[in-house]
């Protein structure tokens, strides 16, 4: 049991780092829940659907093992064999802990590492309708959008396990891959569920994704309606939302987004920064409104220096030069409730190419002197390419210089931006306030979501200085260097624990 528990760890730690890699590429609202069917028996050594032959006998509460004695075990009957043909026979009989009271004969998905001696792992209980599904998968062709038109079929299915290893298929596909099934999409059936408000909203993002696809000028009546209303559960998945009608509107809608919750200043801060994360996506992996246009919706955030520096880093990594004297007045006006926005402005400084903007840091520095030594500290090399990066070609500026990128810096989560997020996260189970109404049918997925969707504000992009020879090995190993040390000790610390123990 405790080699079983070890190599578990080990799985689900690197599931975990796969996930967060993939991110960089899928669907730009979506965030995975955890592995899908497809990736655990992928992981594993076998996998069978086994029906349940007999009960343990019951453990007592308060029942202490004695030392050396092992929980007692379920016995199951192997039915079906999902993968491992030559490590398990059919009508084998296996063992495993099972702690529920399923009636005799019911069936069980049951998977196993380690062989010859099987490790098997807690079986999970599976309907016909999930067992059909799953022996559907080795079938699928390899092609994403090929695959993804099957788990089209299982969104919002009513069997819950299927409906979330559907939605968990398209948040880890290709955002190329989803845009390719336009052609099979149910443009009715999305907009049903996007207008159903008990359909949680990390499902919704998907759907409005989905429906940036598919849908037309025809749908901008509704996106308005949800847009202007003042029900959180109809503005659920804000971010997608905006990113949804300004792919269906154009640059024409930008005017809409920017009286709501840009320049609007009574907005609440995660419209705003749903709003911030729609703009960043249609600036970096769309080209349906100008780059310029974004830019000019990106300023109007400057007005507002208590969320400046959320977009401080997206006009240092378009190159938007222009705005050196606002930043410096930005450093010299703020306050106690806005101070952390001078480390984002000497990082854009930095970057800036123009003379102005380094006689322009000697004399900041006279000011804040701390700012500027933060800025040099933490970020010695410069900025670097942030969440899901830039692919889109880089429009000429007046400045014909390769760009360079800023990001936020560690002060900004001292914001008090940040923490009223961190804050509405907390009592609404991991999601932000933008989703706080319903998203909680799986709290875990809330707390990655909240999580991926922060990053794209604190966590760094590209800078030359700190890959001039190797840009994409540094990028790497800057984003999953250190957790992937971090989690190999741990990992190294509990195997050491466990040989103490069995010893």
């Amino acid at each position: 049991m405790k080699r079983l528990t070890f190599y578990t760890s080990v799985l689900s730690f690197f599931a975990i780092m796969l996930t967060y890699v993939s991110q960089a590429v899928a669907c730009p609202f979506c965030v995975a829940t955890t592995q899908t069917f497809t990736e655990e028996i992928a992981s594993m050594d076998a996998v069978v659907f086994a029906k349940l032959v007999k009960l343990p006998p019951p453990i007592r509460p308060g029942t202490q093992l004695a030392e050396g004695e092992e929980i007692p075990r379920a016995k199951f009957q192997v039915a079906t064999i999902v993968k491992g043909k030559e490590l398990v026979k059919p009508d084998q009989s296996i063992e495993a802990i099972y702690f529920g009271e399923a009636k005799v004969g019911t069936t069980f998905l049951v998977m196993a590492v380690d062989p010859p001696k099987l490790m098997w792992s807690t079986p999970l209980e599976v309907a016909k309708t999930t067992q059909d599904y799953i022996l559907k998968l080795d079938s699928l062709p390899k092609d994403p959008s090929g695959r993804l038109e099957f788990f089209q079929r299982y969104l919002e299915n009513e069997d819950e396990e299927l409906a979330r290893d559907a939605y968990d298929e398209f948040a880890k596909s290709p955002y190329d891959a989803v845009k390719a099934l336009k052609p099979k999409m149910n443009h009715t059936q999305l907009v049903a569920w996007i207008k159903d408000s008990e359909v949680p909203a990390s499902r919704r993002r998907l759907y409005l994704t989905m429906l940036g696809v598919c849908g037309s000028e025809k749908d901008l009546p509704m996106l308005e309606s949800l847009l202007s209303s003042s029900d959180r559960k109809k503005k659920a998945g804000l971010d997608a939302m905006i990113g949804c009608y300004l792919t269906l509107k154009g640059p024409d809608g930008l005017k809409l987004i920017e009286d709501l919750f840009i320049r609007n200043k009574k907005s609440e801060y995660a419209d705003t920064y749903a709003a911030v994360m729609a703009l960043r996506f249609h600036g970096t992996e769309a080209d349906i409104i100008p780059r310029d246009r974004i830019l000019v919706s990106m300023r109007y955030m400057l007005d507002r220096p208590q969320l400046a520096d959320l977009v401080i880093p997206d006009l240092a990594r378009w190159e938007d030069w222009s705005q050196v004297e606002r930043m410096v007045k930005l450093f010299k006006d703020a306050d106690e409730e806005t101070s952390w926005v001078r480390v984002p402005v000497i990082n854009y400084l930095r970057q800036c190419p123009l003379p102005k903007a380094k006689d322009q840091i000697k004399a900041l520095e006279k000011i804040d002197p701390a700012a500027v030594k933060r800025a040099n500290t933490f970020f010695p090399f410069g900025p670097t390419n942030s969440g899901r990066g830039d692919t889109r070609t880089p429009k000429s500026s007046s400045i014909e210089k390769p760009g360079k990128t800023t990001f936020v810096s560690s002060d900004t989560i001292e914001s008090p931006a940040l923490k009223e997020v961190a804050k509405d996260e907390q009592v609404s189970g991991g999601t932000s306030s933008t989703d706080t109404v319903q998203d909680t049918a799986i709290p875990s997925t809330l707390e990655l979501e909240s999580s991926s969707r922060l990053e794209q504000a604190l966590l760094p992009t590209t800078s030359e200085e700190a890959v001039e020879s190797h840009p994409q090995e540094a990028n790497l190993w800057y984003a999953l260097g250190v957790p992937l040390l971090a989690g190999l000790g741990l990992l190294f610390v509990q195997w050491r624990i466990m040989s103490g123990s069995s010893s």
